[in-house]
């Protein structure tokens, strides 16, 4: 009797070593297991494709004359349209989705199968998306939110042009939130309405009331950013860095300037004009160096402005947009700036230095409102965007 319960022992004991022998095997397996490459096509060399992976830098896959490869658009949520091509059909700048062949060999991975993008189309998208956002988007600085009804109320705008805008969202709005060192749309994540706070920047896009203050929001984009003004007091080209003493704080920032930094510098008549519309004033009555806005000739079409839009953005005889403005301002390098000078700013936060999303040089008069001006820097560095390309079936 002992004997016969001795083995029963022993084979339920094996049985069970053979079973987590089993598991563990599976799970090393598991772990070992390629995962799916998500990037940008940066060449091609006989069969094999270099992509920048979304993640995990630069990697090398090669392509089997036995892999699938398949084309869907820029917005494809599924591949029910999806377009099978030949390996030629690739070329560098499409964005490619690879599932590697998780039993292939070799230390370079093997694709099994994939989804293509054309750069073409991802280009196309972009500009139709950002054409939209410019026609049915508007955004601002948050004031206030309310989860439950999913309105949110932003400040848009600056100066006398400041107006009150409702976002109102539903469950079939798209949130999404600015990562919190970078102002790239396509690393914006899904975020609850909860993420949103007063004192954020936000864009919204959808359709809008007669008068822009309403939105019934199809998509909303916010994140919290720095603003800074102040003075330069040294320059580091070979870094791209600038230390800036921030006049709110009076104390030094470092700030990192990227290839994804908007740097413009302002031409003395138009700081002085922006002055005045954030001012609300239209007179020379106050104004520095007795420089006044003219009535009409720079604000209407003329030699400067063509076909009835004004040298920064003034239809007809109308008032520039700041905005607009702003984005006409010339471009500069940071090899342009120059110690002693002010600059304003919004920049992303960080630990030891901040990333500069925008700046603007030249912007001495602007500096007399402060408070408009910041609100001016706000609403202008804030642009909606598409996303490279839309994530597709795996």
């Amino acid at each position: 009797m002992k004997s016969t319960m001795k083995m029963r022992f022993l084979s339920a004991a094996a049985d069970c070593a053979v079973t987590l022998a089993l598991l563990a095997a599976a799970t090393l397996l598991q772990a070992q297991a390629p995962k799916p490459v998500q990037g940008t096509i940066t060449a091609i060399s006989g069969n094999t494709l270099s992509v920048k992976s979304d993640a995990d830098g630069v990697q090398q896959v090669d392509v089997p004359s036995t892999a699938t490869i398949l084309r869907v658009a820029p917005d494809a949520k599924n591949l029910n349209a999806a377009e099978k091509i030949q390996f030629s059909d690739l070329a560098v700048g499409d964005r490619a989705s690879i599932k590697p062949d998780p039993n292939a060999t070799g230390s370079t991975l093997q694709a099994l199968r994939i989804i293509a993008i054309k750069h073409s189309d991802i280009v196309a998208k972009q500009q139709k998306d950002r054409e939209d956002w410019q026609r049915r988007g508007a955004g601002g600085l948050v004031k206030s939110v309310d989860s439950a009804s999913g309105a949110i109320v932003v400040s848009s705008g600056a100066g006398a042009a400041v107006k009150t805008i409702t976002v109102h969202t539903t469950k079939a709005t798209i949130l999404k939130r600015y990562a919190q060192t970078s102002v790239s749309y396509d690393e914006a994540q899904p975020a609850p309405i909860d993420a949103i706070h007063a004192g954020d920047q936000l864009r919204a896009r959808g359709e809008k009331n007669a008068d822009g203050t309403e939105v019934a929001a199809e998509e909303v984009i916010s994140g919290s950013f720095l603003n800074i003004a102040g003075t330069i007091t040294s320059l580091d080209a070979a870094g791209s860095t600038l230390t800036v003493k921030d006049l709110a704080t009076k104390k030094p920032v470092t700030i990192r300037v990227t290839a994804e930094s908007q740097m413009r510098r302002l031409p003395d008549r138009m700081a002085t004009m922006l002055a005045f519309r954030l001012k609300g004033t239209a007179s020379s009555v106050g104004a520095p160096n007795g420089i006044a806005p003219p009535a009409s000739g720079a604000w209407a079409g003329g030699q400067h402005g063509g076909q009835g839009g004004g040298p920064w953005g003034g239809p007809g005889g109308q008032a520039p947009d700041p905005q607009q403005m702003l984005s006409r301002a010339p471009a500069i390098q940071l090899t342009e700036l120059q110690k002693g000078e002010a600059v304003m700013l919004v920049a992303t936060d960080g630990a030891t230095q901040v990333t500069a999303v925008t700046l603007l040089a030249g912007v001495e008069p602007l500096l007399e409102a402060p408070a408009a001006s910041q609100n001016l820097l706000s609403n202008w560095s804030m642009n909606g965007g598409a996303s490279a390309a839309e994530s597709v079936a795996q």
